[in-house]
């Protein structure tokens, strides 16, 4: 029987990143994953596929409905959907090979099967032949999580459809029915709503974008309609009969005649068929592992990380949980302040954010300065035809720290890591506005709202 100093179990952003600190730091390492390729929901089917479906998209509304404006005569557009999707697969192809270029140059062992745990220090895995035995001194799960299904209304993959099969329809839905108005509905419900789809999201809250504050999810709100989305808030859905998806607001019956329903309401720790209960590990009331602030779990050995462990589900808190477990298990300082995990909407305009919004601290009974910067009183952001959205910091009212910031704009993700970084050495406001930004780009947006936070932007009234 084979044995390791760590065996990680699963490949997406978390495990891979896992595996490959801890063997940089000099430790036998294997990474298992039931997938033909590394990357995990991420790179397959999920954040990178469904990038360079909004990337193209962004690229056909933007030939068809906004070229001429720049000068750009472009006669004839028309959409060749199997061309793109196939240009989504080779995006998908180039990160997955350059994984397993990685594995191979950091001599990373890649066990392809589904892994259980046989013991507390084995495991087995089931692949294509015999399943084979192996046992580490260390193990890392790293298994991530999978869509939240409707009881009353299942996944067929047809009519119902998850994030995953959203991302390469045969064709263009006439009308397109999106329950949840998070990142993942928003998003592909803009891809396909440039494609040509009358898109309606259904959201039970009162606003999509939930976690942003009110009015940056105002202004969010109109954009999108602007762009053709129907946003029904506050709307419970009910059933699906008959090519009609019904929900209930305040009493009243609701329908939404539709050709598919994509139901993006939330992703839930994947940890089946691992047989953790022969390891020792347990799970809380949600159903994700039990970990301690280590991220060790309820087994001595064992450490789970990202999405099967409390806290956001994002590829980029999954990487620096599996980094930091990396040293901690090589004896180093690892270390993870996930007050800072930012996180993005990628539709056009961005929406990014980071730590408390106004509408949170406030709540918290924070005293708290808020500065905001439109960006149509940005150069650049005029010049590239990106003047929607603003800039928001929220710093505290008596010693100027940062406490938060809210993006919404173009390249919105992009910018928001200047804020996470002033706030990873506990910045001020004015020390961010004094920070010399090159003119003209977006993120001079960024110092003029830090400006304001203290009444001193220079180019707002």
């Amino acid at each position: 029987m084979e044995s390791f100093d760590l065996i990680v179990i699963g490949a997406g952003p978390g495990g891979y990143v896992c595996a490959f600190r801890a063997a940089q730091l000099g430790l036998k390492v294997a990474l298992v994953e039931k997938r033909a390729t590394l990357g995990g929901t991420c790179l397959n089917v999920g954040c990178i596929p469904s990038k360079a479906l909004l990337h193209s998209s962004e690229q056909f509304a933007f030939a068809r409905a906004h070229a001429a404006a720049h000068g750009i005569r472009v006669a004839g557009v028309e959409l060749d959907l199997p061309a793109l999707l196939r240009r989504k697969d080779e995006v998908v192809a180039k990160n997955t090979g350059g994984l397993a270029l990685l594995a191979q140059a950091r001599k990373v062992a890649v066990l392809t099967g589904t892994a259980t745990f046989l013991s507390p220090s084995t495991l087995s895995i089931a692949g294509a032949g015999t399943p084979r035995e192996v046992t580490a001194r260390n193990f890392v799960i790293a298994t991530g999580s999978a869509p939240v299904e409707l009881p009353f209304m299942k996944f067929d993959g047809r009519t119902v459809v998850s994030s995953d099969h959203a991302i390469a329809f045969s064709e263009v839905p006439r009308r397109l029915v999106v329950v949840g108005g998070g990142a993942i509905g928003l998003e592909l419900g803009s891809v396909w709503a440039r494609l040509g789809s009358e898109v309606t999201v259904v959201e039970l809250l009162p606003k999509i974008a939930a976690a942003y504050d009110d009015d940056v999810v105002r202004t969010f709100a109109r954009l999108l309609t602007k762009q053709g989305l129907r946003l029904e808030t506050g709307a419970k859905v009910t059933g699906l009969a008959d090519g009609i998806l019904t929900a209930e607001r305040d009493g009243r019956k609701l329908e939404f005649p539709t050709d598919k329903v994509l139901v993006a309401v939330g992703r839930r720790p994947y940890t089946d068929h691992l047989g953790l209960e022969k390891a020792g590990v347990q799970l809380d009331a949600q159903r994700r592992i039990r970990v301690d602030d280590h991220l060790r779990t309820t087994a001595p050995g064992v450490w789970a990380i990202g999405d099967v462990v409390a806290g956001p589900m994002l590829a980029h808190k999954a990487e620096e949980d599996g980094a930091a477990v990396a040293e901690w298990i090589a004896g180093k300082a690892g270390h993870v302040n996930w007050d800072l995990v930012p996180a993005i909407v990628y539709t056009q305009p961005e929406l990014a954010g980071v730590g408390l919004g106004e509408d949170g601290a406030k709540a918290a009974g924070r005293a708290v300065n808020v500065g905001r910067f439109q960006f149509a009183a940005n150069g650049r952001a005029l010049a590239a035809g990106a003047a929607d959205g603003y800039v928001k910091i929220i710093a505290d009212a008596r010693t100027d720290r940062i406490l938060g910031a809210q993006i919404l704009g173009h390249g919105a993700g992009e910018l928001i890591g200047e804020v996470v970084a002033h706030m990873t050495y506990g910045g001020s406001a004015e020390d961010l506005g004094r920070t010399i930004h090159a003119h003209p780009t977006m993120s001079e947006a960024i110092k003029e709202a830090a400006l304001a936070v203290n009444k001193a932007a220079i180019h707002a009234l």
